[in-house]
Order: C-alpha cells, then sequence, then structure tokens
C-alpha cells in the first residue's frame, strides 16, 4: 500500500484534505485503488488493519466526482456562494450512507484500539466526508478560519487556526519558500537594473582621508587718503 503520509496534506478538515489530494507533485494523488485506500487510512477513515480489499477503480471513480464538487462549493463559498445545485449534490451524498460504525477492542497488549463494525462500504465513507464538509460550510466558527493558499500557482484552501489568524500559506517550507525566492529575486534585479541612457555614472568613492581646503589670505585694503577720501553716506 502507498505510504500514506505521501498522499495527505493536513488542511485542517477531512473534506479540504480529500479536496488538496488533487493539487501539488504530483497533481493526481488518487492514481487508483491502493493510493485511494492509503489516503482512506492516512485521513482516519478507516483505521489501520481493517481491511479494504474491496476497494477498486469504480471507488476511485466516485471519490474523485465528491472531491471536484467539494472543491467547488468551496470555492464558490470563498468567493460568494456556491450554486444551489451542487448544494443539493453535497447534501444527496451526506444522505447516501451511514458512516461505519466504530468499535474499541483490546489489543494483545492490553491497549484500546478503534476499529469498524462492519467492513466499510463506498457509499458510507463518501458519506462521512460529504457530512464533514456539511459541517464545516454550516459552523461559522469554522467557516470564518477557512483560506486560500496566497501561492501564486496554488488553490488549497486550509483551515487557518494560527495566532492571529496570519497565516498566508498552505505550507511555509513550499509556497512560503517560493514567495520569498521570488520576492529576492525581484529585489536583485531592480538593484542591478542600469540606470537611464546618458546619465552619468557614480563618483568613485574616495580610498584616501578627506582633504580640507585651505583659503587664500585675503587681498590688502586699498589705502585711501586726501582728496581722494570720500567717507561712506551715513
Amino acid at each position: 500500500m502507498a505510504a500514506a503520509c505521501d498522499l495527505r496534506f493536513d488542511c485542517g478538515r477531512t473534506c479540504l484534505d480529500l479536496v488538496a489530494t488533487a493539487g501539488g507533485a504530483p497533481a493526481e494523488r488518487l492514481t487508483g485503488p491502493e493510493q485511494l485506500a492509503a489516503w482512506l487510512v492516512g485521513a482516519g477513515l478507516v483505521p489501520r488493519g481493517v481491511p479494504l480489499d474491496a476497494v477498486d477503480v469504480r471507488w476511485v471513480v466516485r471519490f474523485r466526482a465528491l472531491r471536484d464538487l467539494l472543491r467547488r462549493v468551496v470555492h464558490d463559498e470563498l468567493r460568494d456562494r456556491a450554486a444551489d445545485a451542487d448544494l443539493d449534490r453535497l447534501n444527496s451524498a451526506a444522505a447516501a450512507g451511514p458512516p461505519p460504525a466504530p468499535r474499541a477492542v483490546r489489543d494483545a497488549d492490553g491497549t484500546l484500539a478503534r476499529t469498524l463494525c462492519a467492513p466499510p462500504d463506498c457509499a458510507g465513507l463518501l458519506a462521512a466526508v460529504a457530512r464533514d464538509a456539511v459541517g464545516l460550510l454550516t459552523d461559522p466558527a469554522a467557516r470564518g478560519q477557512l483560506r486560500q493558499c496566497a501561492g501564486e500557482h496554488c488553490s488549497l484552501v486550509y483551515l487557518d487556526t494560527s495566532r492571529g489568524r496570519r497565516r498566508r500559506w498552505c505550507s511555509s517550507e513550499v509556497c512560503g519558500n517560493r514567495e520569498r525566492v521570488a520576492r529576492h529575486r525581484r529585489r536583485t534585479t531592480v538593484r542591478g537594473a542600469p540606470g537611464p541612457a546618458g546619465a552619468p555614472a557614480p563618483a568613485a568613492a574616495a580610498t584616501g582621508p578627506a582633504r580640507i581646503p585651505v583659503p587664500e589670505p585675503a587681498a590688502p585694503a586699498p589705502v585711501t587718503s586726501g582728496k581722494n577720501f570720500r567717507p561712506a553716506a551715513e
């Protein structure tokens, strides 16, 4: 089975995590039944150790369809409002079947572990994701934390639970770092740009100590005497 950590980006809600499987690199993460099964485990919808032999290509098609629907609804709600037809589809998916019921069992070492009462079916797991989306969109507090990544080429939506609600990136190490590199390149380009044509080159910096100019001695005043002398007018 594919590594669950490679298939899941933690956006803060299960429904947003499903939407995130269409972004990043590779662009498509749910490429087949094995990848979908790994995502279901990584997202916590199915406990580890529960058999997922029933997962097939039809499951992949249905989960991708729900993912596309969730992407439209969430982005439309962030911009203005989602179409009523899409909301009807989301409500239908949420009511498609009961999510798998959990149960507690004791491991060999005595600790309690979560499992499922029955093998999970596709409709029930789809309903669990759709219900999470309904809960998110109808909760004013959680809805107010919805943010879209500020990355130029990123459309991931996540819950901003940071202090002061100042988070701008889905990932500071990925999109945030790309923006910092681009900003540095822009500053470097501006500093290294040539000046306008014909502009004088900047003067070279002096290499020795500054010399203080010494004023020339003043010329002696002319001697005024005799009949040529006239006092200044008062």
